[in-house]
């Protein structure tokens, strides 16, 4: 039979599997579940929206801490892209060529860059709906266990 400390063990084990494969189904569904990501400005004949190599999406990690589940990435660029925001991008001095064949020298300089908010991992109301469906699942379970050690 299932203890308390067993019960929530398994519900933190089950929400971190459930939401695992939810926030991976996002990048398929190029959406944080039912939400679209905004296109880019540009097609690039190159990957897909937010796959154009996948380290990203396999970066994405759940794991349970104390009361609840965390989700984590270890690439950088991972947080801008889920929040979106404003950063600067630093540029190499370069060499370029002008229309006219001249060429120069462009000096080090920092770019400034807006990355549209393109959510794949946090909370909202299909995230609850989860959490919800996996508390309901695990007590269910509990509850059959506890009738059954009743009955016996």
């Amino acid at each position: 039979m299932l203890n308390a400390n067993e019960l929530k063990t398994d519900i933190l084990n089950d929400l971190r599997v459930e939401l695992s494969e939810e926030f991976d189904r996002n990048f398929e569904r190029k959406a944080f579940f039912s939400d679209k990501w905004k296109p880019r400005a540009h097609d690039y004949p190159k990957g897909s929206l937010l796959l154009v190599t996948g380290a990203m999406r396999r970066s994405t990690q759940g794991h349970v801490e104390g009361n609840g589940v965390r989700f984590s990435s270890a690439l950088a660029y991972a947080a801008i892209h889920n929040e979106g925001g404003t950063g600067f991008k630093p540029v190499k001095s370069h060499q370029r060529k002008s229309k006219k064949g001249k060429v120069y020298t462009v000096r080090a300089h920092s770019r400034k860059f807006t990355i549209p908010k393109r959510q794949f991992i946090g909370d909202g109301p299909d995230t609850q709906r989860l959490i919800k469906g996996v508390i309901d699942d695990n007590l269910q379970k509990f509850n059959l266990s506890l009738t059954n050690f009743i009955k016996k």
